[in-house]
């Protein structure tokens, strides 16, 4: 699913569906560890209906919403994607940050769901293109 957004008169972003994000408290197949947030994230791609488990440490400083609630994550893309833009009139309940080299992503709430967007570097895609 696509979804395409206006930033700016001219210029055109688009959204598309990336993974659904899933809190657990079981350990997973295949996780990574993200540093920045203590937590442990598989790899949505290698799930068949694109879901991506969330395990936080204990004391991760991830709380509220995102640490209990599922998400919807969309991938911006397009020349003019910028995920501060993206963000510009959304409750965002945590600013952008680097999850993993060439990414960044932030998290909003809207209609009482959590929200994430994804800004990959430049012919990323998937957390697997970021390996190279």
């Amino acid at each position: 699913m696509t979804v395409v957004a206006f930033s700016g008169e001219l210029a055109a972003m688009t959204k598309t569906f990336h993974h659904i994000g899933m809190p657990t408290d079981e350990k997973q197949p295949g996780e990574s560890y993200v540093e920045e947030t203590k937590v442990w994230v598989t790899r949505p791609e290698n799930h068949p209906y694109r879901v991506e488990f969330l395990r936080f440490e204990a004391d991760s400083p991830v709380t509220g919403p995102i640490r209990d609630l599922p998400h919807v994550a969309f991938r911006l893309d397009g020349d003019d994607a910028d995920i501060h833009a993206a963000l510009e009139g959304e409750d965002v309940i945590m600013e952008p940050f680097t999850a993993m080299y060439g990414l960044q992503v932030a998290f909003f709430m809207k209609d009482g769901a959590v929200f994430e967007y994804m800004q990959f570097r430049e012919g990323a895609a998937e957390f697997s293109d970021l390996d190279e």
